[in-house]
């Protein structure tokens, strides 16, 4: 009944199946064959091997379509407005992004000891450093700091500017939060710091804060 009805709009019909000779196989105007051996069940029985079969085949058609006709996230978004998808590609790095007192941040001239104390303060892993102005000068890492502990680096007397690391990676806060998180991603980046004009320092991103245990957004918009 279902494939007379699709018929009747005129629609082709294009058939994923494990059975050449069946009755959708013969209706339709492209038959896929994602048949297998044998399933996964020990019985033979529970659809299981032929279900992943169809799933990675339409994952592959989904992508092979997505590059042929040059989809883009803005097309994504026009059929999926709502939701975790639509939610993810409307936001930008500034509705999620640590913003004010919560940001761990030293001035220039501070010594090494005082951003360790302020990454401790914070439990971030990284310290950023500003001038006096608030513009972005650098980075320190609790990563850096164990590498400098197995060369005993005095850190009450070495300025942190002289153990940070210069220009780290930034983001504005109008970037596409997609597109950020798939830069991180892809970077292996947990943390990127949020910039304005002339690196002044507006907030930072922290991978971790954004992304679920699953890989989920985690974020509220109006």
């Amino acid at each position: 009944m279902l494939i007379s009805a699709v018929h009747r709009t005129g629609a082709p019909i294009i058939a994923l199946t494990g059975c050449l000779t069946s009755s959708l196989a013969r209706s339709a105007d492209v038959t896929i064959d994602v048949g297998v051996e044998k399933e996964a069940c020990p019985f033979g029985l529970a659809p299981t091997s032929s279900t992943t079969a169809v799933l990675a085949m339409g994952d592959a058609l989904a992508v092979a379509l997505i590059e042929k006709r040059e989809f883009k996230e803005s097309d994504f978004y026009r059929f999926h407005p709502g939701g975790n998808l639509g939610l993810r590609l409307r936001a930008q790095v500034a509705d999620v992004m640590i913003v004010g007192e919560q940001i761990p941040r030293v001035v220039a001239g501070a010594t090494a000891l005082a951003a360790i104390a302020e990454i401790d303060a914070k439990n971030k892993g990284f310290v950023l450093v500003t001038d006096a102005q608030n513009h972005l000068l650098g980075i320190l890492t609790d990563g850096d700091i164990r590498r400098m502990i197995s060369k005993k680096v005095d850190f009450n007397v070495r300025s942190v500017e002289e153990l940070m690391t210069l220009s780290p990676k930034t983001i504005e806060g109008g970037a596409s939060l997609a597109a950020t998180i798939e830069f991180m991603q892809r970077e292996e980046i947990t943390t990127l710091a949020v910039v304005a004009e002339h690196d002044e320092l507006r907030g930072y991103i922290h991978l971790h804060d954004v992304l679920g245990r699953g890989g989920s957004l985690k974020i509220s918009l109006p």
